[in-house]
């Protein structure tokens, strides 16, 4: 990844209250976001394009979050993924990990926590 290129981040959340604060507040951030109501969507967009970071919801209607988060990481190994959800069990949590998820939140979750752990995740990224 280019030193200059934005970091791209892919949403995906079945509530559109979720997307409404994330993505502005990431854009703020200077990051490229992208974010999508319906995993299929989300799944036809990942088909095409590869992302620095997704950050997806775990219980949703269609794909859940774990088999588009397994889709995204057979895909794209390289692209570090953050797990919010609802539904928080240890289960849940160890699962997620097992698939390769970078960090795994609760919701509620606060906007810092969100920011700070995307900005963990670019610095994986990038090295640094």
């Amino acid at each position: 990844m280019a030193a200059d290129t934005k970091t791209s981040i892919l949403i995906l959340d079945d509530e559109e209250i979720v997307l409404k604060r994330l993505k502005p507040l990431l854009d703020k951030c200077g990051y490229e976001t992208e974010s999508f109501l319906q995993s299929q969507d989300a799944l036809n967009r990942v088909m095409e394009k590869n992302f620095d970071i997704v950050i997806t919801d775990l219980k949703m209607k269609g794909l859940d979050g774990m088999q588009f988060l397994s889709i995204v990481k057979e895909r794209s190994p390289e692209t570090e993924v953050i797990v919010i959800t609802g539904f928080a069990t240890m289960d849940t949590a160890k699962d997620s990990y097992q698939k390769g998820v970078f960090d795994f939140l609760a919701k509620p979750f606060k906007m810092g926590e969100i920011i700070e752990t995307v900005k963990r995740a670019e610095s994986k990224i990038k090295g640094i």
